[in-house]
């Protein structure tokens, strides 16, 4: 199983408005995507002090990397990931991903 993880700077309160519109669009590709599951998505309290230049991320489950490249490759991932840059501070710099294969 492979969790994508993805933590957003966002570029001030406009930002993250755009980054949580973003966020229906990817439940549904994940909605719809054979291996996808586990969507889920929030502010990022930073409990531990160490992240908090990550104001808001998202997770998504896969079962192996073919159904991540199904999500990569899938027309509405692209499209909101544009948004998703353009509502983060420095664009793709704003963006932290990590894909833990567990």
């Amino acid at each position: 199983m492979l969790i994508h993880i993805v933590l957003m700077d966002p570029d001030g309160p406009e930002g993250l408005d755009r980054i949580e519109a973003a966020m229906p669009i990817l439940a549904a590709v994940c909605a719809e995507l054979p291996g996808a599951s586990g969507f889920a998505h929030g502010p990022n309290r930073d409990f531990e002090g160490k992240s908090a230049r990550y104001g808001y991320g998202f997770e998504v489950r896969f079962t192996d990397r073919e159904a991540h490249l199904a999500y990569e490759r899938h027309p509405d991932h692209i499209r909101t990931g544009g948004m998703l840059v353009a509502a983060c501070k420095g664009g793709h710099a704003g963006i932290f991903v990590a894909d833990l294969e567990v």
